[in-house]
């Protein structure tokens, strides 16, 4: 099968590899329709390296289920399907208490696992969610990043009729808008330096829109908000200043939200690091996109309201191509050769 292999920094190969080969009875094999490009695969293939050498790369992703093994009877041969490409021990005290997203060995396909840069890929079918007819191939790649806001915003205190500001327009901030509506917030601030990114935002929901090359964030916040500020600010771009700046945002007594990874040092101006202090804010990490039981109410709310129209994927995915493209569009990307949000391969489709 083809394959989209990491060997090194800025080293991804395209290649032909085996076709998985079921190793258990509770398994199945998936045809891999859609797959997207994440930002930590980014940033992974930018300066941090492969997990492991060679491995196939990749995780959001959908399909159709090709083969399953004896022990599989939820699963069927032809279904439509997400997969979900995390993997979590058990065993350790987080799993132990019940947080699975805290799991000291949390792991996922394309890491220590063969990923879904590839024509077919293996999993577990504990790990695989069918499709409602209505989601297609497309929106399905999307759900595991789409569950990965909804964990955020499930730690959060949100409640309807709050304003909520969102930085970083991204696939990642561009949900977090809608994830925002879909819990009920009266006020939505989008704040973004790429214009056309603040187009979409508003497309699919935002009501303001702030480029910090033109206002000040933290004065136009507080102009829509009536000097108060936003109940909760959600830092999605994962840079190091908008980290710093994300703490202005709130009013006194609100939130703040990181679902963002900035990938160098986050220095903070006296003034932002007071906003924590003074304004008593309560500061929520989030990690990955799973609960208990298993995979989590996550993956199960994003289905729903993908089948509701709720959840709007189409306007994010800025580019769709064919796996052999990928190389060129890594290095597309970490050059910021063009204005991507969403990066889609079709492993079984020449674009």
């Amino acid at each position: 099968m083809k394959t989209l292999n990491l060997y090194g920094t800025q080293d991804l190969r395209y290649e032909e590899r085996p076709n998985p080969v079921m190793t258990g009875e509770n398994e199945v094999v998936i045809k891999v329709m859609a797959v997207g490009i994440c930002g930590s695969d980014v940033s992974r293939y930018k300066k941090l390296g492969p997990y492991i050498e060679g491995m196939t790369f990749g995780h959001e992703f959908s399909g159709e289920v090709v083969e399953t093994g004896l022990k599989v009877d939820q699963i069927n041969v032809g279904d439509r399907v997400a997969g979900c490409p995390t993997f979590y021990c058990g065993k350790c005290h987080s799993c132990l208490k019940g947080n699975i997203s805290q799991c000291e060995k949390l792991t996922l396909i394309g890491a220590r696992h063969p990923g879904a840069y590839a024509e077919f890929v293996r999993l577990p079918a504990t790990h695989v969610l069918p499709l409602p007819d209505n989601v297609n191939y497309e929106a399905a790649a999307m759900v595991e990043p789409s569950s990965v806001v909804a964990h955020g915003f499930y730690r959060t205190s949100l409640q309807p009729g709050s304003t909520v500001a969102i930085m970083g327009c991204g696939s990642i901030g561009l949900l977090a808008v809608q994830w925002a509506k879909i819990f009920g917030a009266k006020q939505v601030i989008a704040i973004d330096i790429d214009d056309q990114k603040l187009e979409i935002a508003e497309e699919i929901g935002a009501d303001v829109l702030i480029n910090p090359t033109v206002h000040s964030p933290y004065k136009r916040v507080a102009e829509a908000t009536d000097k108060l500020g936003a109940d909760l600010a959600v830092e999605c771009a994962g840079s190091p200043i908008t980290s710093e700046q994300i703490l202005a945002l709130p009013k006194k007594g609100g939130e703040v939200l990181y679902m963002g990874i900035p990938y160098a040092n986050v220095d903070i101006e006296r003034f932002y690091f007071e906003r924590i202090v003074r304004n008593e804010l309560r500061v929520i990490g989030s990690w990955n996109a799973i609960s208990a039981p298993f995979p989590g109410k996550e993956w199960e709310s994003t289905l729903h309201y993908m089948s509701r129209g709720q959840l709007n994927i189409q306007p994010l995915i800025s580019h769709r191509l064919s796996l052999k493209e990928g190389p060129a569009m890594f290095e597309n990307l970490i050059n910021q050769n063009g204005s991507f949000i969403k990066v889609m391969f079709y492993p079984h489709h020449t674009i």
